[in-house]
């Protein structure tokens, strides 16, 4: 952190910034906007990609490998949350006392220069509901810049750079990370206990998520979940627009189909639009709810809204189709909560298959012990569960946690220890009429990919 620095007077246009991780799903996007105005950028990340070479492409120097020569003629460091102290490059920048500053805090600067910064929250739904607002903004005409978590085809990436006086962020609330931004619009789709490897408890979570709220300033705007009892006790006292199922909400939707993809939508108590959604499931109905609501807000005409939406197929990593294997249909997802499970599996048993395969990873030890009851709950409704190891990300495994503990507690389930174990059992299981799901936030997509690459 950048103690007694301005940030303002670092990301301005001529100053030079070195990005430290710059290949990151929100990196990329920041090292491009700064880029576009006017600040020469430089970046490194431990191995390339094609995030990386995108960068170099476009005229930034990228240094593949950490090292303290990288960061020569930099005026200010911004590092992913993964680059500690012991970073090579981050102890050289703190040797030679320039100001290091967090990813959230630029971005909570950049978005001070937009008329609106549309901010979408939410323990579950926010790389889909963002990009359903960016669907409907670019429909719109309002030209806006974007930063979501994950990849949309719309824009054949997680980001855009755009013209127009709006700015629309995915925003998470791991380590307080949102509380750095500049919400004109926040939105909370919901609440539950995560991150808590970094929250005390669901109380601590709540109250990370009212601060963020009280970011919005007196004209601006509050949009949040009126169904979930979490977001309500959350966001007691503050006025908000809500959204939801229930028919006392501002936004909510009516008359719908048996999948959830086609409904109306009433907003103050007017019919809105009449949405046609090529998504599924009740999760879904509910972020369209929450994007509906942004636009209504916005004075976005439903007629325009409905249009955009029916063009949204999905975003990467989010219930994706990748392929058949003889006569199995293998999607990919990247839930890794309880929460998000129940809303995948509750749609995937309304797509008619056969038998649903799960194999799932676990994402983060501390997760996986927490709630390891409710991952236990999900899974034994699944036909066929497959776990595979714990996907460590940040941490080392100092809980005494394993998948193989999940897999004792689940009836029928089969455990692999690693992807090209489960790329194996799936070859040699599968059947036409099954629906294979890889899940999970890490690499578990691996093991479907190779699946699909096999004759």
């Amino acid at each position: 952190m950048a103690a007694g620095n301005r940030i303002e007077e670092y990301l301005r246009p001529g100053m030079h910034a070195h990005l430290v991780g710059i290949g990151g799903v929100s990196m990329r996007p920041l090292g491009l906007v700064l880029r576009s105005m006017g600040m020469e950028i430089t970046g490194s990340d431990m191995n390339s990609s094609v995030s990386t070479q995108e960068l170099i492409d476009k005229g930034i120097t990228v240094h593949i490998g950490h090292s303290a020569e990288n960061i020569e003629g930099a005026q200010c460091i911004i590092r992913t949350a993964a680059a500690h102290n012991d970073n090579p490059e981050i102890a050289a920048a703190r040797a030679a006392g320039l100001p290091i500053f967090e990813r959230a805090q630029a971005w909570g600067f950049i978005m001070r220069a937009y008329r609106s910064a549309i901010c979408v929250s939410g323990t579950h739904g926010k790389t889909t509901t963002t990009s359903m607002l960016t669907h409907i903004f670019l429909e719109a005409g309002r030209d806006p810049t974007v930063m979501i978590g994950g990849y949309l085809p719309l824009l054949g990436a997680g980001h855009r750079v755009g013209h127009g006086d709006t700015i629309i962020l995915e925003s998470c609330e791991y380590c307080n990370s949102f509380l750095n931004f500049s919400p004109t619009t926040a939105v909370v789709l919901d609440i539950e206990a995560d991150h808590l490897d970094f929250f005390k408890d669901l109380a601590d979570v709540q109250a990370s998520f009212r601060r963020f709220c009280e970011l919005v300033p007196e004209d601006g705007q509050i949009i949040a979940n009126g169904d979930d009892a979490n977001t309500r006790t959350a966001l007691a006292g503050l006025t908000y627009t809500t959204f939801g199922m229930g028919t006392e909400n501002d936004v909510h939707g009516a008359n719908f189909s048996e999948n959830f993809s086609e409904f109306d939508v009433l907003a103050g108590g007017e019919p809105y639009c009449h949405l046609t959604l090529s998504v599924i499931g009740r999760h879904n109905a509910m972020n369209a709810l929450a994007a509906c609501a942004v636009a209504w807000r916005a004075g976005i005409p439903g007629d325009v809204t409905a249009r955009a939406l029916a063009q949204f197929r999905g975003a990467g990593r989010r219930m994706e189709f990748k392929g058949s294997y003889h006569g199995a249909d293998v999607y990919d997802d990247y839930a890794h909560h309880p929460g998000e499970m129940h809303a995948l599996l509750e749609a995937a048993r309304m797509m008619g298959y056969k038998r649903i395969i799960c194999a799932f990873q676990p994402h983060t030890y501390t997760r996986t012990k927490a709630l390891f009851a409710d991952f236990v709950r999900e899974l034994k409704t699944v036909d066929l569960p497959v776990l595979t190891d714990i996907y460590a990300a940040r941490e080392s495994n100092t809980v005494g946690i394993s998948s193989q503990d999940l897999a004792a507690q689940i009836p029928g389930s089969v455990y692999c220890p690693g992807l090209p174990d489960v790329t194996r059992f799936l070859r040699e299981n599968a059947r036409p009429g099954d629906i294979i799901l890889t899940v999970g936030a890490g690499d578990i997509y691996k093991a479907g990919d190779s699946l699909l690459k096999e004759p």
